[in-house]
């Protein structure tokens, strides 16, 4: 079965500091879309697509976890001029060691250049667990899920679907953003969203732990004619902190996806 492949590498600018920003960030999540159609869908209703793809995204997480990938991030922060001032950088392996379990292995990581923020446990739980987000029937209860309308993609006709925490003060570690939803496979194969809520955004206590997450565009592409795992995300936002703002730009890769052998 030939593979439908989803565009990944459009450059995204997401800057949320003001009204007008706030709506140039939410376009261009949209970048490479066709126009939004809110009329309902035809044929089936929302809440069967909801069913469809959430029982399709259990499917997707479960195999996800029988492979292994090559995981590549790169986190720049700029200064004014738009020149990189800081670095971090890493390429690891996941693949399974030799008691069978599934590890991650280091294989490249200079010297971390930056300095004028550092990354936080939550920062890396983003990268590595919350990125590749997976709307599950079991994970359903906890969010609201409204039809937002149907939209070309790329060389994709999508269902498109807000997705939001029901309790936010609860759940602070949840997605909350756009998905867009593939009508032939009913599988999520773009989202556009924070990976979790911002904690003391905008405090004035000078001891206070401001730990702030940018607005991520996640892609996945189709592998093996059926699953569509993530390959491709990136952040592009100037952060606002209580002394200062940074620019931060966040590029994440997950490639060479190979089932996982034990040696």
């Amino acid at each position: 079965m030939g593979c439908r492949t989803f565009g990944c590498c459009a450059v995204f600018l997401l800057v949320t500091l003001s009204p007008s920003a706030n709506l140039f960030a939410q376009g261009v999540c949209d970048q490479g879309n066709g126009p939004l159609n809110s009329a309902q869908p035809s044929g089936i209703t929302p809440a069967e697509i909801i069913q469809k793809f959430s029982a399709k995204e259990a499917v997707f997480k479960t195999a996800r976890e029988r492979y292994g990938y090559t995981l590549n991030v790169t986190v720049q922060t700029l200064d004014n001029y738009g020149r990189v001032d800081g670095e971090y950088q890493q390429i690891s392996e996941v693949a399974l060691n030799d008691a069978g379990k599934r590890v991650e292995r280091t294989t490249f990581a200079p010297q971390n250049t930056l300095r004028r923020l550092s990354l936080s446990q939550d920062d890396l739980d983003d990268i590595h667990d919350r990125l590749p987000f997976a709307l599950t029937t079991e994970e359903l209860p906890y969010f609201s899920v409204s039809f937002a309308g149907r939209q070309h993609v790329d060389q994709l006709d999508t269902y498109v679907f807000d997705v939001s925490p029901k309790n936010v003060k609860k759940e602070k570690k949840l997605f909350e953003g756009r998905v867009w939803v593939d009508d032939q496979d009913f599988m999520i194969v773009k989202t556009c969203g924070k990976p979790r809520e911002d904690e003391n955004a905008g405090s004035k206590k000078k001891n206070a732990v401001v730990n702030l997450a940018p607005l991520f565009v996640t892609y996945r592409e189709q592998f093996e004619g059926q699953f569509w795992f993530p390959t491709y995300s990136r952040a592009d936002e100037l952060l606002r902190f209580p002394q200062n703002f940074v620019h931060v730009r966040e590029v994440v890769k997950f490639s060479n996806y190979k089932p996982l052998a034990a040696k």
